[in-house]
């Protein structure tokens, strides 16, 4: 039997499938400026969206923190017991002074944050079978497997989110995985090597960490792009390569990692993608998944520049512009 967990309770259908808390953001005497991740894009995404009457506080779902029984749905409990060593952690976020500073202080100010974006992707992965749809503002740590994190990821939520479906939710037993980072998705392709419930397609920069040939090989359609790589070909390839993905396997969900990345001057993602091909990128996936009726969590993933969180909440304003996403049961679109 599965064990008990608050992250599948039943949410209001007054209550957009948008989750997200305020516990997310890493702010912690400025050492999260030492990555550069805007540690706090992930409030401002859900400002933006509440100034433009999206949103209010009252009709989002806020998420709540993976705990430990929730995590070893996935994590082995060697590895979750690593994360309390300061240094361990450090290697995985990136920010090497995390090494000075005693683990409670880690826990609190840089864990707890990244288990309640994975709870967040969970329980999105329960909404979006729910209403067709649902959207994690935070999450997307690709590069963590059960055993082992990296680049900036503590926690496998796309694996746990997946787990948490084919274990609770009846009729959910394949899952389609559209990786769009700038960076190979190396933990869930780990973590499914040889799960064929689970199919991979992945888009990255062939150039970039974390080049792990290994978990190549659990990548079903795998996609992989040159420096620079302008509007025009990336979004030839992600409308080819979606559909291609689709008509290879119909999924009754789809996890789509949208990491942006992928927009030009990137310091690590070494694409060239503007901000409306970003826009353009998510409009495709959800037109495509929603024409096929199948449901869709979206995760925010990787973005390192200031103005990301802008685009990502311009993005969600378009696809609720096009009848793509709104606030009811299974909705259809309108295109």
């Amino acid at each position: 039997m599965p064990h008990e967990t608050q992250l599948y309770e039943d949410i209001p259908t007054s209550r957009w499938p948008i989750v997200y808390s305020t516990d997310y953001n890493i702010t912690f005497i400025g050492l999260e400026k030492l990555h550069p991740f805007d540690s706090g894009k992930w409030g401002k995404i859900i400002n933006f969206l509440r100034d433009e009457k999206l949103i209010t506080d009252d009709t989002i779902v806020t998420a709540k923190e993976a705990t430990e029984d929730d995590l070893l749905v996935v994590h082995t409990r060697r590895y979750i017991n690593k994360l309390k060593w300061s240094f361990v952690v450090a290697t995985i976020t990136e920010i090497p002074p995390l090494v000075l500073l005693p683990n409670f202080l880690v826990q609190r100010r840089v864990l707890k944050p990244l288990r309640t974006q994975t709870g967040g992707t969970i329980m999105a992965g329960k909404l979006a079978i729910e209403r067709g749809w649902a959207i994690n503002v935070g999450g997307g740590f690709h590069h963590c497997s059960s055993d082992k994190g990296g680049g900036f990821c503590a926690y496998a939520d796309i694996t746990l989110a997946i787990k948490f479906l084919f274990e609770r939710v009846e009729g959910v037993s394949k899952a389609t995985i559209i990786d769009l980072d700038a960076h190979q998705g190396n933990g869930h392709a780990r973590d499914f090597m040889d799960d064929k419930r689970v199919y991979i397609m992945d888009m990255f920069n062939r150039h970039i960490y974390p080049g792990d040939t290994f978990a190549k090989r659990a990548i079903k359609r795998r996609i992989e792009l040159d420096w620079g790589t302008e509007d025009k070909e990336y979004l030839e390839k992600v409308e080819t390569h979606v559909k291609g993905a689709l008509n290879e396997i119909t999924p009754d969900v789809i996890i789509y990692n949208a990491g942006t990345d992928i927009l030009d001057g990137d310091p690590l993602g070494g694409l060239s993608i503007s901000p409306q091909g970003i826009i353009k990128r998510d409009e495709i996936v959800f037109s495509i998944a929603r024409s096929r009726s199948i449901p869709i969590l979206m995760v925010t993933s990787g973005g390192y520049q200031k103005r990301t969180a802008r685009i990502i909440a311009d993005s969600i304003l378009n696809l609720h512009n096009l009848g793509l996403i709104s606030n009811s049961l299974k909705n259809e679109p309108r295109i």
